[in-house]
């Protein structure tokens, strides 16, 4: 598995019962966890939640604020800082467990030692990767469709206070993105991507993960470099396990470029016992 066992700002407090019990800085949370089937360890821990995500039968769901909470506060991983807060899906606007990958491409970039190394984020989010390969050294090209979150990505890169010429910040659909850098005839030195299962983007298209993700990834393939670094898959659907995205890889990139591939289930430690498992990530690096 890929442990992301690097946070001291960020603790996995305890599971179970379909929830997790979360320190984000100062602040407790407790979130549902459908893969958290096992009875929680420290039932009396749950009691210090300051706010508490109750999924609704209907879908979606709302928060309930035990106490009053900061509009917003900021969590750190090493030098970086970011902004956190409780969003309308349960989400806090960083994925913890991703520091696992954001550690193996700033050691990549660190490593590889050229000082014009190119990286392409897509489905940024908020920027955890996008600022981790910035500080490494990379000028990264952060791609979203979402304006909201290419804006909260923006006041993550001041907050961690990174400059700003490491930066291109993009407002559209990724696949779109990359065909139009392909006929540009740009290329990366590493790509990366972390898609949603479904969504829609800024013109109303429709994203499926089943039916899109291939192409994407052999789209992104094309837009390589000669002497690539790395490429990073994230999956969050249920049944993309990690040989699913072995076999995309060793097809797009390994049948181009040589390098290997490592393929393995997301995990962040649990201080109460055991690991919560977070998705799957995929990746493959040069020789």
């Amino acid at each position: 598995m890929f442990l992301a066992d690097s946070w001291k700002d960020y603790e996995v407090l305890d599971t179970g019962d379909g929830e997790k019990l979360e320190r984000w800085g100062d602040i407790i949370l407790r979130r549902p966890d459908p893969q958290t089937i096992w009875p929680k360890a420290q039932e009396k821990l749950w009691k210090s939640a300051q706010a508490h995500y109750h999924r609704s039968e209907r879908g979606g769901g709302e928060w309930e604020f035990l106490k009053k909470l900061p509009e917003r506060w900021t969590v750190k991983h090493g030098d970086l800082s970011f902004y956190v807060r409780p969003t309308g899906f349960k989400h806090t606007g960083l994925f913890p467990e991703q520091a696992a990958n954001w550690i193996w491409m700033s050691d990549l970039i660190r490593k590889d030692g050229r000082k014009d190394i190119k990286v392409l984020n897509l489905f940024g989010y908020t920027g955890g990767a996008t600022l981790a390969c910035a500080a490494a050294g990379a000028h990264v090209t952060h791609v979203d469709a979402a304006k909201g979150m290419v804006q909260w990505a923006k006041e993550n890169r001041e907050l961690s206070k990174l400059p700003e010429d490491r930066f291109r910040w993009i407002v559209e659909d990724a696949l779109r993105f990359v065909q139009r850098e392909l006929r540009r005839g740009n290329s990366y030195d590493g790509i990366l991507m972390d898609p949603p299962s479904y969504g829609r983007g800024p013109s109303g298209e429709v994203w499926k993960l089943e039916n899109e993700l291939y192409g994407l990834i052999d789209t992104c393939a094309q837009a390589l470099s000669k002497e690539p670094l790395f490429f990073l898959i994230n999956s969050y659907t249920t049944g993309f396990q990690a040989s699913v995205l072995s076999n995309m890889l060793e097809k797009c990139v390994v049948s181009r470029f040589g390098g290997k591939v490592d393929s393995e289930e997301l995990c962040l430690p649990v201080t109460a016992g055991g690991v919560l498992p977070c998705g799957a990530s995929g990746r493959w690096q040069r020789d």
